[in-house]
């Protein structure tokens, strides 16, 4: 049985580590055994229960169970969400929109016990994991992981914010990539990073195997996915947190 999760041990830290210092970001290419990936891989395209997420400005947020996509009634409610976060853009204020799986709330609400979502949230929270997550930032007091399954599919996006809930621990914003390693750049969702001027800075675009690490609260967004791109910008994403 093959493992779910694997750092690669031919990383070079170092200059991992100089980087986010330089920075404050970094991205990690094959970070994890090609293996492990493809077992992730797997278990993000066969058997996610995508439901969708959607925002409209900070309090206006909303998670919507896959089963909820599976009503006439759940749809309607989804559209509006959608539409109202459009508006939201529209007025240059705060609005997203992707598909979602909530691990962590599938792991307090008791969803699947013991499913694979569950275990790889455990292996974000080993040691292994934290241990290179603190050597790489150079942040010691990072102690766990919070974590949701993404998918950008056609018409999804998630506008410009800063990740500013330092209150509630967040130290370091990460995304696990496995989109398709033909991704290509007219396909949008790209995690971009804007200065004050609203330029972007820098941009990674969703690799497979890729983890994208950043300081938080700083100026970012992932960029709009056309319709015509395919579907599949998937990753497991979250905070790197203190407490």
């Amino acid at each position: 049985m093959n493992k779910l999760f694997e750092l690669n041990p031919a990383l070079d830290r170092a200059a991992l580590a100089q980087r986010f210092r330089e920075t404050g970001r970094v991205q990690v290419r094959d970070v994890l055994t090609p293996a492990t990936a493809r077992e992730i891989l797997t278990v993000l395209s066969k058997a996610t229960p995508w439901g969708m997420a959607t925002g409209a400005g900070d309090e206006n947020r909303q998670s919507f169970p896959a089963e909820k996509m599976r009503t006439p009634q759940g749809q309607q409610e989804i559209n509006a969400a959608a539409v109202q976060a459009e508006k939201n853009s529209a007025q240059g204020e705060y609005g997203f929109r992707f598909a979602h799986y909530p691990i962590l709330t599938a792991i307090q609400e008791q969803w699947a016990p013991g499913s694979a979502h569950e275990i790889l949230l455990e292996h974000l929270n080993a040691p292994d994991f934290m241990e290179f997550a603190r050597e790489v930032t150079g942040i010691d007091a990072l102690e766990k992981a919070d974590g949701q399954a993404t998918l950008f599919a056609p018409n999804h996006y998630l506008g410009r914010h800063i990740d500013s809930h330092v209150g509630e621990g967040w130290e370091v914003a990460y995304v696990l990539n496995f989109s398709p390693p033909d991704w290509h750049p007219d396909w949008g969702g790209y995690l971009m990073f804007l200065d004050d001027d609203g330029d972007v800075v820098e941009g990674f675009r969703p690799r497979f195997n890729a983890l994208n690490l950043f300081k938080v609260p700083q100026s970012h967004l992932v960029s709009y996915v056309p319709p015509f791109a395919p579907v599949g910008r998937m990753a497991v994403t979250g905070w790197l947190r203190s407490q």
